[in-house]
């Protein structure tokens, strides 16, 4: 199957009723000159080029000990390439649905095999994936450089779809950006973003965490890691390293106590004014429909579980309440030993309620606004940070799956994964995904779980012990 972008012409593969366009460049290999800049257009190319294979991933460690590394040094810096599953290429007007990856800002590809969206694609919508850069290439802070690179390649990527996705089958004017984590925070930014006004009409947003760092944040992580690498803080002196010596040292600053990872969309007053939630204030965004959600158990699978003994008080303290605040967990948690406390607390203060100050936020500019929690629990992890991709995408087999399925996955999987990629698919279709509306005066939530349910706002309690905190 052939089809002609703005670019030149490209050759996908027939999977079987879904037509795979995999290792199409939005735009240019960002090297050489090119480096730790805004990304810019690719150039064209004669002739048909083939796209039955990824791209490379963009510069990463492998995001834990045994696991297969994403990017090897061999691979280069050449990542930034968009991947396109079409139900009917010749087909026209069919939503297109974007995803964004996560993986704290320094990991992820869109080559990953829990990714892969031929079962999506597959319910009637066409599927684009696609790469950005991550960790220092994409977010490191350097003098005279603009931040939040990887951010503007989600914006480059986007005007890509809406340049080209009209051969695939797509309709740019019914285009979904959806992501998880990293890639929820990345799609309530660009909702607020004036760059990516017009690109998108709806967003899914799955587990937005808390996170952004102030230009001075972000210049002293660069010091810390130039001092790491023997370096000064310039972009020429970072430009002069290879990518596989920066991610030796990128990690240097963790060191100091800056949490898992040292990356974050940085307050440039450009791309980014603040928290997603406090940009989603103003209405700019109101006219982007928005679903957004959250596992119930975010911590399980983010992070070990607390020693015996633990201060509830500290935990309490380190994520910005007040000390008094671990009795008030204690009270709503009758029963709960201190490490279910502890994994309430910290699901709290990391995802679940920056998405609840979204929703509200969004909601209360006027922006018709979705709520879920995703209650169903898995045999290894429970209802833990990640358990939403496998039903999103219908990906039960693959090795990021069994760490949260197991082998083979629950026998009531497949039933709850039809029920959300139809939720999915039919607000990409129609803008509405089946259960009612989030609104400040009738917060109704959907309770993803085994059947499905709709229920008031289900994180009240929570929600009052942080209401004497005003975020960021």
């Amino acid at each position: 199957m052939r089809v002609s972008t703005d670019l030149g012409r490209v050759r996908g593969l027939d999977e079987g009723g879904v037509v795979a366009f995999r290792g199409v460049p939005f735009a240019a290999a960002p090297q050489g000159a090119l480096r730790f800049q805004p990304p810019v257009r690719a150039t064209a190319w004669d002739g048909v080029r083939d796209c039955a294979e990824f791209g490379s991933a963009p510069p990463q460690l492998a995001p834990a000990p045994g696991a297969p590394p994403a990017w090897r040094p061999e691979a280069g810096l050449d990542c930034l390439t968009v991947n396109v599953w079409t139900p009917a290429p010749g087909a026209a007007g069919l939503p297109v649905m974007v995803w964004i990856y996560g993986g704290l800002w320094k990991h992820g590809a869109a080559s990953m095999p829990q990714y892969d969206a031929g079962t999506l694609a597959g319910s009637g919508v066409v599927v684009v994936t696609f790469n950005y850069r991550v960790g220092f290439e994409g977010f490191g802070h350097l003098p005279g450089v603009a931040d939040n690179r990887g951010l503007r390649d989600q914006i480059a990527a986007l005007e890509w779809v809406r340049d080209n996705i009209t051969a695939f089958g797509g309709d740019p004017a019914n285009v979904t950006v959806f992501g998880q984590s990293a890639g929820a925070a990345s799609t309530a930014l660009l909702m607020a973003a004036p760059a990516a006004r017009g690109l998108f009409r709806r967003a899914i947003a799955q587990s937005i965490p808390s996170g952004v760092r102030t230009v001075a944040e972000a210049a002293a992580v660069t010091a810390s890691i130039a001092e790491a690498a023997g370096i000064p803080a310039t972009r020429d002196a970072f430009a002069a390293l290879p990518p596989e010596a920066i991610l030796a040292v990128q990690d240097a600053p963790l060191r100091e106590g800056e949490g898992p990872t040292a990356f974050a969309p940085v307050i440039d007053d450009d791309l980014v004014t603040g928290p997603p939630w406090t940009a989603l204030r103003t209405g700019t965004s109101q006219d982007v429909d928005l679903i957004c959600g959250f596992t119930h158990e975010e911590y399980r699978g983010q992070g070990p579980l607390p020693p015996p003994g633990v201060d509830l008080a500290i935990v309490a303290e380190a994520v910005g309440l007040n000390r008094e605040a671990a009795d008030a967990y204690r009270r709503i948690s009758p029963g709960a030993g201190d490490a279910d406390v502890f994994t309430m607390m910290l699901s709290d203060a990391l995802i679940r309620m920056p998405t609840t100050w979204v929703a509200e936020a969004h909601a209360r500019a006027g922006g018709r606004t979705w709520l879920y929690d995703l209650t169903w629990s898995g045999p290894t992890l429970g209802a833990g940070h990640g358990i939403d991709i496998p039903l999103v995408f219908g990906n039960a087999t693959t090795r990021p799956a069994a760490r949260f399925l197991g082998s083979p996955p629950p026998a009531d999987f497949a039933g709850l994964s039809a029920h959300v990629r139809a939720a999915w698919t039919s607000f990409a279709t129609t803008g509405d995904p089946g259960w009612p509306r989030f609104t400040p005066e009738r917060p109704t939530t959907r309770i993803w779980d085994t059947p499905p349910t709709d229920a008031p706002y289900p994180l009240e309690s929570s929600r009052r012990i942080w209401q004497s905190i005003t975020p960021r």
